[in-house]
């Protein structure tokens, strides 16, 4: 055995041997070039055997005339899906970049556990209506006719019991509102929050719906379904407006340990102030969440003094608020609108905030005109207006 190994090292360096002495009469000779094929046949003998199939083995590439043909954009989409959820021994650039996202990893629900009435009793009670429908003449007649009209007030009540939570959950998701308030969670919102904004709530806070500053300037009228001796917590947040820190947020209202629904008898952690999306930054999202207690929370650490106008005091993480009283509250409500730069904030900048209203523009370079040909055969009529008011002097007839 000793001598088998002894007689392999040997044949080794013996071949390194050659492929310099090679190289060097190559060199010597200027056939630099041409003494590349002896290294790379002296590399390629430690490469090892592929560790399985490599792509597109399996295709006789003499003979493509015999490939079955899909003959169908769908059969050839379905084949391609196939093809790229496929598991590869080889390294993929979507290994690479699931394993610096942590993309296996689950976002966890830490919302409200959905209650579903069992499936029995969901049958039994479809059947009863569609027994009393059946009995009703003026019914059949309406639908018989087409003068049959449901009530919207009705259709609404019935999707907010049924598909409205996990709508609302897809629309946030979309949006972001998970990824940037609560990182690697997100919770189905169970109960319906209606935030309208005016005396005579004409401006209704939805999913994303645009809402100007102006219309948002006083606190909104918030209502939502709660039993009568309930605990809540009410979070306006704003995750795009923050002048320093993209991962900080401007917290705009908070009131804690809601009896019912009555949001006025809640206390006041923070007094509301109005949105201030900076002027060229676009439009910005403002996130209602309402959180459900499980008994009273000391909000003393969380207190702004009132009134509070001071964007260093107003700085907030969502996920740290929530973290520090996870065992006490669970999020349970959802809306949310956005808003951009109105004159509004302009006065909410000088006179509330006390300071400079920050700008953002972008300075566009000059449009780029290759120097002037005397003769442009082949341009457009406008050619020559390119180079117009210059300070290079231009060929043309002015």
């Amino acid at each position: 055995m000793c001598a088998v190994v002894t007689l392999c090292v040997c044949s080794k360096m013996a071949l390194q041997r050659t492929v310099g002495r090679l190289w060097r009469i190559g060199a010597d000779l200027g056939v630099k070039n041409n003494a590349r094929p002896f290294i790379t046949a002296a590399v390629l003998y430690r490469r090892a055997a592929p560790l399985g199939p490599m792509p597109n083995e399996d295709i006789d590439w003499q003979n493509l005339e015999s490939l079955e043909k899909y003959r169908s954009y769908t059969r050839y989409l379905t084949a391609a899906e196939e093809a790229n959820n496929k598991e590869v021994w080889w390294k993929t650039y979507r290994k690479h970049v699931d394993k610096q996202s942590g993309a296996g990893l689950e976002p966890v629900n830490i919302g409200l556990p959905h209650c579903r009435p069992s499936r029995t009793k969901e049958v039994r009670e479809r059947k009863r209506v569609m027994r009393e429908n059946r009995q009703n003449p003026d019914l059949e007649r309406a639908a018989r006719l087409r003068t049959f009209r449901i009530p919207l007030d009705r259709v609404k009540a019935e999707w907010e019991k049924t598909n409205g939570p996990y709508h609302i959950q897809r629309l946030a998701d979309h949006y972001g509102i998970y990824r940037d308030l609560f990182p690697m969670a997100y919770f189905v919102p169970r109960v319906m929050l209606r935030v309208t904004y005016g005396d005579d709530n004409s401006a209704a806070v939805h999913c994303g719906n645009h809402l100007s500053p102006t219309q948002a300037s006083v606190a909104p009228h918030v209502s939502f379904e709660a039993e009568e001796n309930s605990l809540w917590t009410l979070l306006l947040t704003s995750p795009d407006e923050h002048l320093q820190d993209g991962e900080q947020e401007y917290v705009h209202w908070l009131v804690g340990n809601i009896s019912g629904n009555a949001v006025h008898s809640g206390d006041e952690v923070c007094h509301y102030i109005a949105p201030f999306p900076s002027k060229g930054t676009g439009f910005q999202r403002y996130v209602f969440v309402l959180f459900k207690q499980e008994a009273h929370v000391d909000y003393s650490n969380d207190v702004r003094p009132s009134p509070c106008y001071c964007l260093k005091q107003r700085s907030f993480k969502t996920v740290e608020f929530y973290k520090k009283h996870e065992g006490l509250i669970t999020p349970a409500g959802l809306a949310f609108f956005q808003s951009q730069w109105d004159e509004s904030v302009t006065s909410t900048f000088h006179t509330l905030l006390n300071m400079r209203e920050p700008v953002f523009e972008y300075d566009r370079p000059p449009v780029y005109h290759p120097p002037q040909r005397k003769y442009p055969h082949g341009q457009p009529l406008r050619y020559m207006d390119r180079y117009r008011g210059g300070k290079e002097h231009t060929y043309g007839i002015y």
